[in-house]
Order: structure tokens, then C-alpha cells, then sequence
């Protein structure tokens, strides 16, 4: 704890007049957020992540630069790009990072309206995240490969359009992370 005292002195009609006032406060310590991990689980139905944050200051956190919460943990998001907002509360800063939540398309529809004409995974646009996928039949039999900055696959093979059924996948990122699934083709 920190008093200030504030002085001062005049002069009215030969006399010294004096005043003063003191104050006590306290230094809180403040900073601007440094990011040390986002911990994300996604291709899932309940996708979230959590950030680690380390500094002198007291944080919220956002995804929309909006809505603040106390809590680091955002869940039940959908996959896709979010802007990570972390705040001073005592207005020393706001840190933000980029984060994307990888999902899936639980189905597609490759008939011409140009609508879900092709599955490929969501979260990996603008090539941030490069990965593999791999798609197969009901057998395990290899249909399509493809990286992620690809369109995706349109449902067929060799220039013939594949059945409606469910197909599987496999995903291998480049940092070793790997992830299965299926989804419909709908004819």
C-alpha cells in the first residue's frame, strides 16, 4: 500500500495559507496476456479448446472481441476459424491468436445444384493445416487421396459417380495427429 500526499501553499493578504490532502492506494500489477498453449479437441460433436495464458494481469477471454468470460474454456463449438481474444481486465492489452477447429461434413451431395458438391474436411481452408485424406468403401478399398488445399472428393471414381452409402476416411496431419470417420454420400 502506497499513501500520496499533495501540498500546497499561497499567500492572502500577507499570511501563509497551507493545504494538503492524502490518499492511500495499491499498486495491482497489470500486463498484457502472452498465449503459452491453446490445448483444442475437435473432430468431434462436442469440439471446444482451452487456453493457457501467462502474465501479471487479471484476463476474460472471447471468441467474438464481444462477449468476455472469466473462464478459458470454450465448448461446443462448431468447426471452422475463431479469433482467440484475451483481455486486461485493468486494460493493459488484448492478445489474440487464430485458432481452427477441425471437423467434418457428416454427409455431401454431389447431384449439380452447387450445393455440398464435394466433402472435404472443414477447419483446414486458407492451407494453415495440411493434411492427408484418405477416403475407402464399406471394404477398405481406396478411393480417393487428396491434401487438404484440394477441393475434396465429388463422389466418384474413375469418372463414375459412386452410389449413395457411407464412405470412411482417414486423416493424417503432417505433425502426426490422425483421426477416422465416415460420412454419406447422397445421391
Amino acid at each position: 500500500m502506497y499513501q500520496l500526499e499533495v501540498s500546497t501553499a499561497y499567500e492572502n493578504n500577507g499570511q501563509t495559507i497551507s493545504c494538503s490532502f492524502a490518499t492511500d492506494f495499491t499498486v495491482i500489477p497489470s500486463s498484457k496476456a502472452i498465449i503459452q498453449q491453446i490445448e483444442i479437441k475437435d473432430a468431434s460433436d462436442r469440439n471446444s479448446f482451452e487456453v493457457s495464458v501467462f502474465g501479471a494481469g487479471d484476463y476474460e477471454f472471447s471468441i467474438d472481441d464481444e462477449n468476455y468470460q472469466d473462464e478459458p474454456l470454450f465448448e461446443n463449438l462448431d468447426a471452422g476459424f475463431y479469433t482467440l481474444y484475451v483481455r486486461d481486465k485493468n486494460g493493459c492489452g488484448i492478445s489474440e491468436e487464430e485458432v481452427a477447429i477441425i471437423g467434418f461434413p457428416k454427409f455431401f451431395t454431389p447431384n449439380g445444384d452447387g450445393a455440398h458438391e464435394n466433402w472435404q474436411l472443414i477447419g483446414v481452408d486458407q492451407g494453415l493445416l495440411i493434411a492427408i485424406v484418405t477416403i475407402y468403401d464399406r471394404y477398405g478399398k481406396l478411393l480417393r487421396q487428396f491434401d487438404t488445399t484440394d477441393r475434396g472428393w465429388d463422389g466418384t471414381i474413375n469418372g463414375q459417380q459412386l452410389p449413395a452409402a457411407d464412405y470412411w476416411f482417414k486423416v493424417d496431419f503432417l505433425d502426426g495427429k490422425q483421426f477416422k470417420g465416415h460420412f454419406s454420400l447422397k445421391r
